[in-house]
């Protein structure tokens, strides 16, 4: 998905939620992380999507000059969100790089993290339409989709019952003390699931977009709004 840079805004007015909630797809229950990472503690699994690593220095190859810290940010959060649950197994849902040939930009200090976080568990690198074709050297395993159980892991959303899905970056726009707010989400009607973008970098999609309409049918579906210190839980239809 090809999206801005994310602007940071204020915390929208509680709706419901607490500092993490539970998701559920297809009778299967992840714990959604304020990080934007979703846990199956069942299986010991956490999952995160579009990290973008490299996206500052990709628009800095085309003269749009950003900040070069997103990869250290994105890793450092992703850092303590494993720590946080300590998985057995970790599934990056595609888009993990920005671009086909970011890989070779990272740093070695960046590309020791990522070997540390690989350490003792488990990694599973989902192929995005970002990059396709990831070489062998980034440690884990390459896929272009995984199912466990009832549960579909791929890149790009189709809609299917059971599936988990990145790529559109959703986010979600509310009114609250006469401004509007607009913030990272997951989206999801019970059945499947859109995650949001966890790169630094990374920007989103508005809910009410078509696209979204496609994937769960109508607006009956909600938002779970990543905020300052907790998430929320906003229906979609009351979202613009």
């Amino acid at each position: 998905m090809h999206s801005a840079g994310a602007t940071p805004t204020p915390n929208p007015s509680p709706q419901g939620g607490g500092e993490n909630v539970v998701l559920t797809v297809a009778d299967v229950t992840f714990v959604a992380d304020l990080s934007g990472a979703l846990f199956w503690e069942e299986q010991r699994l956490l999952v995160v999507s579009d990290l973008h690593l490299e996206k500052g220095s990709s628009f800095a190859t085309r003269g749009v000059l950003l900040p070069p810290y997103d990869t250290i940010a994105t890793l450092s959060r992703l850092a303590a969100v494993i720590a946080r649950h300590d998985p057995r197994t970790v599934i990056a849902l595609g888009d993990s790089f920005h671009d086909r040939t970011a890989h070779r930009r990272l740093s070695a200090q960046d590309r020791d993290a990522i070997t540390a976080l690989q350490m003792r568990r488990d990694w599973i690198w989902i192929s995005g339409n970002h990059d396709p074709a990831l070489p062998s050297d980034l440690g884990g395993v390459v896929a272009s989709d995984v199912a466990i159980g009832p549960i579909a892991f791929r890149h790009e959303p189709t809609g299917a019952s059971g599936e988990i899905a990145g790529h559109l970056h959703p986010k979600a726009r509310v009114s609250t003390r006469g401004r509007s707010v607009e913030r990272r989400c997951f989206a999801s009607d019970g059945e499947r699931a859109v995650m949001p973008a966890f790169g630094a970098y990374a920007g989103g999609l508005n809910i009410r977009d078509a696209a979204f309409a496609k994937i769960f049918g109508s607006p009956g579906f909600v938002a779970h709004v990543l905020g300052d210190g907790r998430l929320h839980t906003i229906a979609a239809s009351r979202c613009y």
